[in-house]
């Protein structure tokens, strides 16, 4: 890469459910600053094909699609001024998966602590469940992205990626280029329950969205220091969820205000929640707006115009894989 030209970032996002402060917090506010900033190229994917390793219903899944994509743009990834797509209005992540699963070994996709996890105990195991990371890597190399942002339970996955960007590479030539990861600097977000990460399937989340007296409710329900049952008990606000949050929402003088009137037992747990609430209302009011402002119709075109700039740089990519590879008759057309 020449050192004039730009990064190209690509994320994912599943369409698991309603965007979640957890999603927002750790990952879509900062993508939304970086569509602001301009300074890469960036693709934003929601990656339906992902989605179906596990049972769902078909019209929901529909709806969770439009759902997210609304949710995205309202959150600041304006299709202006980034690629948003989805990512089975791309036939080409399909097709590169199928192709990289010939430089990819059985007991590497074995070893993936997601499959085992997803795996285990279970009698039936959709043969998607295991070559998802493949499909993965077909999503970061038909781009040729240059960074992907991860959690840490994706960097396994990523580091699939850049294997397999050697072997590739190794047998058919230097078509690919080895992505790198960016780690989220967010601190990480757990659910209401305190016990794991925010996911719907758990229902532990409060949704981006929500009506403000739901995401009250939800907020003031969430589990925090477990050893502190009174007000008068001193808090440990580095093992709390909602100090968390505070350092991720509030300004700096109140996540230090927040400290120290729960280690000096001078708050209680619902008097720290009611600070947070307000300062993920005033953050949240104008995403709130433009949601309400969002046109289907000028969502579902967005999401058009994103696929045909995605499928223009998938399409150039899958030139270069078929030469490389031996495939296809040349024929004109095909």
């Amino acid at each position: 890469m020449a050192p004039s030209e730009k990064q190209r970032v690509l994320s994912g996002v599943q369409p698991s459910g309603e965007l979640h402060i957890g999603n927002y917090l750790g990952a879509v506010r900062t993508w939304a600053k970086q569509v602001e900033e301009q300074k890469e190229e960036l693709l934003f994917c929601v990656v339906d094909a992902h989605a179906i390793t596990l049972d769902y219903e078909p019209a929901d899944l529909k709806k969770r699609i439009a759902g997210l994509a609304i949710d995205l743009i309202a959150c600041g990834l304006d299709p202006s001024r980034c690629t948003l797509f989805v990512q089975s209005d791309v036939r080409e992540h399909t097709e590169l998966a199928w192709y990289l699963s010939a430089v990819t070994p059985m007991g590497d996709l074995q070893r993936m602590t997601q499959f085992k996890e997803k795996s285990e105990g279970k009698e039936h195991v959709p043969s998607a469940i295991f070559m998802y990371p493949v499909l993965m890597s077909a999503d970061i190399l038909l781009y040729k992205a240059t960074v992907v942002p991860v959690g840490d339970d994706q960097l396994q996955h990523l580091e699939l990626a850049r294997e397999t960007v050697r072997r590739f590479n190794h047998r058919f030539g230097p078509i690919f280029v080895e992505p790198k990861p960016r780690l989220s600097r967010t601190p990480r977000i757990m659910g209401l329950d305190g016990e794991s990460k925010m996911s719907k399937s758990k229902g532990n989340t409060i949704a981006v969205f929500e009506k403000k007296e739901d995401f009250w409710n939800k907020l003031r329900g969430a589990f925090t220091d477990p050893q502190r049952l009174r007000k008068s008990d001193p808090g440990r606000p580095e093992i709390c969820n909602i100090y968390t949050m505070h350092q991720a929402v509030s300004p700096e003088a109140t996540v230090q205000e927040v400290a120290a009137n729960c280690t000096g037992a001078k708050w209680g747990c619902v008097d720290c929640k009611k600070v947070l609430f307000e300062n993920f209302d005033r953050e949240l009011v104008p995403l709130r707006a433009k949601r309400e402002s969002l046109d289907a119709t000028t969502v579902v075109e967005a999401l058009g115009d994103g696929a045909a700039k995605a499928h223009a740089i998938a399409k150039e990519t899958m030139r270069e894989v078929h030469d490389a590879m031996g495939l296809g008759s040349g024929a004109r057309g095909a």
